[in-house]
């Protein structure tokens, strides 16, 4: 039996670049790996079942952890089924990648376990078949991201700590890419200038998912009161960055929705994992 943790990612800004001919649309945005993690238990059994508890209200056929052990099985050496046993703490569809990192760290452990022999880059481009997200978290390091979200520079952040607000709304990302008034153009910039300064460097999905979703908009403005709130990937949390002189206990306690105070990583505590 292995317990891994499964970290959860910060989208410090998302531009929409442009759109490309297959309908996807090319992106820049910055992944910061957070302190938040759900808990995934793997054990070995002596049958070939795959069975996965902790998470009923997703369908197995539809369950990225299901699918990224699909992806490993023609690769395997050492076949076993697994029981799979999920803590979550990372809300679901909240822009904070938590599926995506389940997946992650799913496709690191039954490499391993099965004995597939494939290198961290082999599984990121496995990985992304799975969705966008998927890569950085199996490279478990922070990094500028180009393409649909897949082109990755790695990058050194400074350690910080975040107040995440979670709306209790579910955002539907593609009601968001529908919209006619949704930015598809902003100029494509470099790491450089963002750390020149950050401040304009925004979220193109901020606008419509406040215009939408009344709940995202009540937490954006609860937070601006303290900083500047930015909504994470498509939503629905929103979340700012702590200052000195901020009252990090009042700010939760009075939060309209579920609130976490996160530590930035400077790298996944996967990154360095070895099982056997």
């Amino acid at each position: 039996m292995i317990r891994v943790p499964s970290p959860a990612k910060l989208n410090l800004f998302l531009h929409i670049t442009g759109r490309r001919e297959d309908g996807y649309h090319e992106l820049q945005s910055i992944f910061q790996l957070i302190d938040l993690t759900d808990w995934l238990q793997f054990t070995q059994t002596v049958d070939l079942d795959i069975s996965i508890a902790g998470l009923d209200s997703v369908d197995l056929e539809h369950n990225l952890i299901y699918k990224a052990i699909n992806l490993l099985k023609p690769y395997a050496q050492k076949i076993s089924g697994l029981l799979i046993a999920i803590e979550k703490n990372i809300p679901m569809g909240a822009g904070l990648g938590g599926g995506s990192s389940n997946a992650a760290s799913t496709l690191i452990v039954v490499n391993q376990l099965w004995q597939c022999g494939l290198t961290t880059e082999q599984l990121a481009a496995l990985g992304l078949q799975l969705g966008a997200d998927v890569p950085v978290f199996v490279h478990g390091r922070n990094a500028w991201a180009e393409g649909i979200g897949e082109q990755l520079t790695f990058i050194d952040l400074d350690q910080k700590q975040y107040i995440v607000l979670k709306p209790d709304c579910f955002i539907s990302t593609q009601l968001l890419f529908s919209q006619k008034t949704l930015t598809r153009n902003t100029k494509s910039s470099k790491f450089c200038a963002y750390q020149l300064k950050p401040s304009d460097f925004g979220n193109n999905f901020e606008p419509l998912a406040r215009s939408l979703y009344p709940e995202v908009d009540e937490a954006m403005q609860y937070l601006d009161q303290f900083g500047i709130a930015k909504l994470t990937g498509t939503g629905a949390c929103v979340f700012t960055e702590v200052t000195r002189n901020m009252k990090i206990d009042e700010i939760l306690a009075h939060s309209p929705c579920k609130a976490y105070l996160v530590n930035s990583l400077d790298e996944s505590p996967l990154r360095h994992l070895q099982v056997m």
